[in-house]
């Protein structure tokens, strides 16, 4: 299968663990990475910096697809203000998924989203769209991940429970059963939520 060439939104550190986890897969090849225009002409882990924000609409012929490979704790309404404006520009937004990660046949991960090493989604439970499941997060059966939602390293989300859209849960983080996130929400590193 041809590997689709595409383009990373973002050039932090976030962006490093993207790039970590497409190159342990088969299904992309990186051509370039967007960040601030002080930074075109450098390179990223070996990737090139070729352009920012306002080139995307131009370079949207050259790429096959496109991941917003920035972060969310600081910048969670620019991560899902992107997504949308890509979307209503019918970019290719696939998901992206680590070759180290479970999903189960029976569950549901959205466009947009990354899943990274060891993570772990069980049957039943759906992931929303620009989502960051990331290294060793958990999310069991049944559980419900609103769109542009963080799911922090070594994070578990059980059985059922629903997390808000738009929504960071730390990491180490641990929810009950059952449990409702709301919109928005910020759960701190280690939490128990209840």
């Amino acid at each position: 299968m041809k590997r689709q060439r595409i383009l990373l939104i973002g050039g932090g550190g976030h962006c490093k663990s993207v790039i970590d986890v497409i190159e342990q897969g088969n299904n992309f090849e990186i051509g370039g990475i967007i960040d601030i225009r002080e930074k075109i002409g450098e390179s990223l882990l070996g990737y090139p910096i070729i352009g920012t924000d306002d080139d995307l609409l131009a370079l949207k012929k050259d790429f096959d697809a496109f991941h917003i490979s920035m972060g969310k704790i600081t910048i969670s309404e620019k991560r899902s203000d992107l997504f949308n404006f890509l979307k209503a520009k019918e970019f290719n937004l696939p998901a992206i998924v680590s070759p180290s990660a479970y999903i189960s046949k029976h569950a549901f991960v959205g466009e947009g989203t990354i899943v990274m090493h060891h993570a772990v989604i069980n049957a039943e439970a759906h992931v929303g769209m620009n989502c960051i499941i990331n290294t060793k997060a958990l999310i069991e059966h049944d559980a419900v991940i609103g769109d542009h939602c963080h799911i922090a390293t070594g994070a578990i989300i059980n059985g059922g429970v629903q997390v808000g859209s738009e929504s960071f849960i730390g990491s180490g983080a641990v929810s009950k059963q059952n449990s409702v996130v709301s919109f928005g929400s910020f759960i701190k590193a280690n939490s128990i939520i209840k």
